[in-house]
């Protein structure tokens, strides 16, 4: 298979990295390689770098890293792909160009990720999938979500033992308390079992390369190492990959080699999952979420924990919106539910009447009363999500199934709460069985979108919670953090039990989003794909995936456009969002300067300009082809058969 290259966004030393990671030489000017390659694209901002602790950590999870203004849609002919980062995309494109299936090409696009983005996601943490196979025409949902451990109790997360009421240590986070089953590799292989093409251990020697030969550390990397330097280094391991001798963050274009993951990735790849769940590298997870170096508390993760998991397959959340249908992931994720409630209640808003303000390459600025209209839907679609979306293998949606928080009726009613004048600041759940509402997030997130020569489309979103996950690091890869993901307490204060509360073998809530959308047919059925889409960004990824599909779909911007564009929206609390990253907001004085600002406050709202770090990635059907677009907060892009 080839997988060498060159290519890198905004920086042409990265061809050197795509070089080493393909262990040959290729001619960039004709074959797969010129299909497959990355140009730069867009003109980075140059933004002062955020302190450690100094950000938002509720609208900006992972440390903002600026933005790409001028960036371009990106056209292909028969197949794309899209990912964070140049090197996975371009190493996902090969894949495509050598008649792999997009399942396929998921594979190779993760396990590169793992290594030139480990802060985001890896093999140690989980991931969701919506994935239309083009032959059937049927669209599956994979759920590889992380798992409690069957030791964990319902105070896991908050006390040590019965007898040692503190708090695990150093936090619940960093320490071994935090750290689910991944599911990444169970659910690659269940998806490539029923949709790969290619042979499965062909699909990890891109990666295996990379980390055989090294590659440079990204911008982007490092300074998200330089962020997390005093928590990385509190894990051996974690330590001397990350920082050099003094405790400093390795800086940008430092290869790093990883020989370990290499080895790791080379037994998966000849004995499947297996060999991640069971032996070798199962004992070395098990032993490092038991370790108590550096006073950190221990987790109860056992062997049998990790040879016992499964990926499932779950029924998507399909609903309409204007003319389309639009589909996204069920729980454990409150994504797909949350997304398809918050369009629903704007279904009887005609918000191709209030398109964004002075359109270019950056998307505008949207208009004051939209942003109102799509944060206060979403205030009350976070209000039921809140409330009573949880595992549902463990508790029940109101109804038995996301039917009822969905329902046409019902979101009209939810709608009619909505004032055109004045923000509601918070609202309430609507009136189901008692469940109590405890928000908890996943951070440390990545995005890979890919369609391929034969209908298959695949949106992926993938995460290991916080940047870096747990900070624990084994056999050369990160596990997560994902735990952290359930409620802490296990009640509320009138004793009412948390949906999201930890139990043994449970799946924690996300808000994890990826999306396809669909034509609706004379008859109603589903027609063909109409784009694919998805984010990382914890609880805010709902908020981007809304405000991306509102500017394809009703203000008909192109996938860049809609990409680039503004982030705005609100959770269930007073604050409104306003990307203040974006070169059209004014975020000195936390934008008591900008108009938008000016107009939400007077509505109300109150209003966050804190950089937000989307990163988003869309493929759109065209009349010809694919058209892609990446984020600019991130070091995304898109490739494929260019035309």
């Amino acid at each position: 298979m080839r997988t060498g290259g060159a290519g890198r966004a905004a920086a042409a030393a990265m061809s050197v990295t795509l070089a080493l990671a393909a262990g040959c030489a290729t001619d960039p000017g004709s074959g797969p390689a010129a299909a497959c390659s990355v140009a730069p694209n867009g003109t980075p901002i140059t933004t002062a770098p955020t302190a450690p602790g100094g950000r938002d950590i509720a609208t900006a999870p992972e440390i903002p890293t600026g933005y790409r203004t001028g960036m371009t849609p990106v056209r292909t002919a028969t197949y794309a792909a899209a990912t964070a980062n140049p090197v996975a995309t371009e190493a996902a494109c090969r894949v495509l160009a050598d008649g792999g299936s997009a399942a396929d090409a998921l594979i190779v696009a993760q396990t590169v990720l793992g290594l030139v983005e480990p802060q985001s996601s890896g093999i140690g943490g989980g991931t969701f999938l919506l994935y239309r196979d083009g032959a059937t025409g049927s669209v599956q949902a994979y759920d590889g979500r992380e798992t409690a451990p069957a030791a964990a109790t319902a105070d896991y997360l908050r006390r040590i033992s019965p007898a040692d009421p503190a708090p695990p240590a150093p936090s619940a986070r960093t320490s071994g308390r935090s750290i689910g089953v991944p599911g990444v590799l169970r659910m690659l292989q269940s998806a490539h079992t029923e949709h790969g093409r290619m042979p499965w251990d062909e699909l990890f020697d891109p990666a295996i390369r990379l980390a055989d030969n090294g590659f440079e550390i990204s911008p982007r990397m490092a300074a998200a190492i330089a962020d997390a330097a005093a928590d990385l280094a509190r894990d051996e391991q974690a330590r001397d990959y990350f920082l050099r001798p003094d405790g400093s963050a390795k800086p940008e274009g430092t290869v790093l080699v990883n020989p370990a993951m290499a080895k790791t990735l080379g037994a998966v790849a000849s004995e499947g999952a297996d060999a991640f769940y069971t032996g070798a590298v199962a004992e070395d997870v098990v032993a490092a979420t038991a370790d108590t170096s550096g006073g950190r508390t221990a987790g109860a993760l056992s062997t049998a924990d990790l040879a016992g998991y499964r990926a499932i397959e779950r029924t998507p959340v399909c609903t309409g919106y204007r003319d389309r249908e639009v589909c996204g992931m069920p729980p454990p994720s409150s994504g797909g539910i949350a997304v398809a409630a918050t369009l629903g209640m704007l279904t009887g808003t005609d918000l191709a009447a209030l398109p964004p303000r002075d359109v270019d390459a950056d998307g505008g600025v949207p208009d004051p009363r939209a942003v109102h209209l799509i944060s206060e839907a979403e205030r009350l679609a976070y209000a039921d999500r809140d409330a009573y979306v949880a595992d549902t293998d463990f508790v029940p949606l109101p109804g038995g199934s996301p039917d009822a928080l969905v329902d046409p009726g019902y979101l009209a009613g939810r709608a009619a709460l909505i004032d055109p004048g004045h923000s509601m600041g918070t609202a309430r759940p609507g009136e189901f069985a008692p469940a109590a509402a405890r928000p908890g997030e996943e951070h440390g997130t990545s995005q890979i979108t890919v369609a391929d020569r034969y209908g298959d489309v695949a949106s992926m979103t993938t995460s290991i919670e916080s940047a870096f996950g747990s900070f624990h690091m084994v056999d050369g890869f990160l596990l997560n953090n994902q735990l952290t993901d359930f409620s802490a307490e296990p009640a509320a204060p009138d004793g009412t039990p948390v949906a999201n509360r930890v139990e043994p073998g449970k799946r924690p809530r996300s808000s994890m989003a990826p999306t396809l959308v669909f034509e609706r047919n004379p008859d109603g059925g589903r027609g063909a794909p109409v784009l694919a889409t998805g984010s990382p960004g914890g609880a805010v990824i709902i908020q981007f995936v809304v405000k991306t599909l509102v500017a394809l779909l009703d203000w008909g911007l192109d996938p860049q456009q809609a990409v680039s564009l503004v982030d705005f929206g609100a959770a269930n609390t007073p604050r409104t969002n306003v990307g203040g990253e974006h070169p059209g907001i004014d975020g000195a004085d936390n934008g008591a300067h900008d108009p938008l600002v000016q107009a939400l406050t007077a509505l109300g709202h109150q209003v966050s300009t804190a950089p937000q770090s989307s990163g988003l990635s869309v493929l759109l059907r065209g009349t010809d082809g694919w058209i892609g677009g990446a984020d600019p907060r991130r070091e995304g892009a898109v490739t494929g058969d260019l035309r």
